[in-house]
């Protein structure tokens, strides 16, 4: 076969860039169907800290080149900046799997919140998550017949969105609760080595007698597997109360050595996300040995970061 000088140029050119191409490892997210990168791109208040549009907007597209297919945005987040910056981003691309987040609680509010989302967004989401459960009082709430779940249930239906979820860092016992009772697709839970073991290391099951001091990673992820929900773990830093605690690739591969689909995490400057992307192209899962030792590590931190979670708001 002949080709001609230009010909041959493309070939060689589109040989070179797959070849070149940074190589991200993929997992199915759950039931879904759908295969996503180890590593997710969280747009939420870290993301705000590029402060400037295009430059928010270049770490998308460098997050992209990178491998990252996951990207965890919300109505809330920068007072709906983010969205709008990740429309704008992930514009006409369908090679993305695009997340976001509702947080009102009665459906008419919630209704109009995704419809706002819709059009900052350019496109409809993947997956639309219940966002932060808080409690069970909460959770009673979400569930009401005129309740965000019944209004998920209709969009998912409508194909608004292909999935819907809920997110939770405060309360592993409501979160329990919700993926006991309810058709989800997804979940989003803290899981980091800090907030892994139960009761200063001692053992890792669950009983009444310790509820108060269980953990998503012992309540809630056994739920969600048994269930084949797509689990993405958040809070990998414990919104930074890790750092310097532990060595972040150490806290990033314990997150990434659980049974989920990615780790979700916020990367304000471009030198984290291109580090993030290293480690996750060269993923190494720890041994449980390791794990072990980093929980132990860290399991005087558990109590104060428990505390923490379950007043705090995402933003």
């Amino acid at each position: 076969m002949n080709l001609s000088r230009r010909e041959f140029l493309a070939t060689t050119a589109a040989a070179a860039a797959a070849h070149a191409a940074p190589r991200m490892p993929t997992r199915m997210l759950g039931r879904t169907g759908v295969r996503v990168s180890i590593l997710g791109f969280g747009c939420g208040s870290r993301f705000m800290m590029y402060k400037e549009e295009d430059k928010a907007i270049a770490a998308i597209h460098r997050a992209i080149e990178l491998g990252v297919t996951y990207f965890d945005t919300a109505a809330s987040y920068g007072k709906g900046v983010s969205e709008e910056w990740v429309g704008k981003a992930l514009a006409g691309r369908k090679d993305v799997f695009l997340v976001t987040k509702v947080e009102p609680r009665k459906a008419d509010e919630a209704m109009r919140t995704i419809e706002a989302s819709l059009k900052k967004l350019r496109r409809n989401p993947d997956l639309i998550h219940i966002h932060a459960l808080a409690s069970q009082e909460d959770l009673a709430a979400i569930e009401a017949r005129d309740g965000v779940l019944n209004l998920l249930y209709k969009l998912r239906d409508q194909k608004v969105c292909r999935f819907i979820g809920v997110t939770c860092h405060a309360d592993p016992g409501a979160l329990k609760t919700m993926l006991e009772r309810h058709d989800l697709d997804c979940v989003q839970m803290a899981l980091n080595a800090a907030m892994a073991t139960m009761a200063e290391g001692r053992g890792r099951g669950y009983s009444p007698e310790t509820q108060r001091g269980a953990t998503f990673e012992e309540m809630a992820l056994p739920v969600a597997l048994r269930k084949k929900m797509g689990v993405t773990a958040m809070k990998v830093f414990a919104q930074d109360k890790l750092t310097g605690q532990a060595p972040a690739e150490m806290l990033i591969r314990y997150a990434m050595s659980l049974p989920v689909a990615a780790a979700v995490i916020g990367m304000p400057k471009i030198e984290h996300l291109e580090a993030n992307a290293q480690l996750a192209q060269n993923f190494q899962p720890l041994s449980l040995d390791e794990m072990e030792q980093l929980r132990q590590k860290l399991v005087g931190q558990r109590a104060r970061l428990l505390r923490f979670f379950r007043d705090h708001a995402d933003a």
